[in-house]
């Protein structure tokens, strides 16, 4: 999976980079079809943001997280993309099996 973290108005120091990664690696154990993953972390006055954008087969899922501790953002934003991504694993699954029995 490639990913791509990018700060505006922000320098993405090792540490945050490592924290981002890992809470990440939480939604590769649900769905391992991920191809590339792009997080942008921003500060707008007092409020800090973290968006990303996840490349999965078929189709791009979007989530985004504001608060006050940028932590505290990657940790909402992960949580939200965690749940969008095992919604998405469960309608890829069910299409799979919607296979229906032939009439006799």
């Amino acid at each position: 999976m490639n990913l791509n973290i990018t700060g505006h108005h922000i320098e993405v120091t090792p540490a945050i980079r490592d924290y981002t990664t890992g809470k990440l690696d939480r939604v590769l154990r649900h769905f391992d079809q991920v191809t590339s993953a792009h997080v942008i972390l921003s500060v707008e006055k007092l409020q800090q943001k973290a968006e990303v954008t996840l490349h999965v087969k078929g189709k791009d899922i979007f989530a985004d997280a504001i608060d006050a501790d940028l932590y505290a953002a990657i940790d909402l934003l992960v949580d939200k993309l965690d749940r969008q991504v095992l919604k998405h694993k469960g309608k890829v699954s069910n299409h799979a099996h919607d296979k229906r029995l032939p009439i006799e």
